[in-house]
């Protein structure tokens, strides 16, 4: 029990980890709190120009979903832990990018880490649901869109990979939140108001 609290906590802290504000400080670019959608993720930091702190900050925060998921994978039997470990795990390390202790919890909307994990609990899913997003993002320019579309389907995608399951069942927790995160998008799609990738 000790082992699997063990992981999650430590995966909560792993998703806690903003590479938006890191990247940024490295670049000297301005805190993505502070322009756009004030969301601190990899399509805000774009919209300085700076595509280089932009792709960092994507492969950062989607590498820290799949790596937490990973560990709880591969050392978690090594160390016992229950059944339930891994679905948690991969919650709690959405959820740290979301409120992260780190950075006041304040964090982004999870849309690279939510596809870290799943990645790291079923690749092929990750991939037809990746390619779904670029479809949608090259196809309409609206990144919120994009990943709320996405969003909407992953709970199904992994119902289907891996049936009535735990490791199901956190997919939609994460698909919540997912559409939560993004109620200001929402709202500014059904006034035609929503900002377009690189805008």
């Amino acid at each position: 029990m000790l082992a699997s609290l063990a992981f999650v906590v430590a995966a909560y802290l792993i998703g806690s980890v903003s590479f938006a504000v890191a990247t940024s400080k490295f670049f000297g670019l301005p805190d993505p709190h502070s322009y756009g959608s004030g969301n601190p993720g990899a399509t805000n930091v774009l919209r300085t120009g700076h595509k280089a702190a932009a792709a960092l900050t994507l492969v950062g925060d989607g590498t820290k979903g799949w790596l937490a998921v990973f560990l709880a994978q591969t050392l978690g039997p090594s160390f016992g832990v229950a059944d339930w470990a891994v679905p948690a795990v991969a919650l709690a390390v959405f959820v740290g990018h979301l409120f992260p202790v780190f950075h006041g919890f304040s964090g982004g909307k999870g849309v690279a880490t939510a596809a870290g994990i799943v990645f790291a609990l079923h690749w092929p899913l990750g991939l037809a649901l990746g390619a779904l997003w670029m479809v949608m993002a090259l196809g309409f320019k609206i990144s919120s869109l994009a990943a709320l579309t996405t969003a909407a389907l992953m709970p199904v995608g992994a119902f289907f990979v891996f049936g009535n399951a735990p490791t199901a069942w956190a997919a939609v927790p994460i698909s919540v939140l997912l559409f939560w995160r993004h109620r200001s998008n929402i709202r500014q799609l059904l006034d035609g108001r929503e900002r377009t990738i690189g805008r």
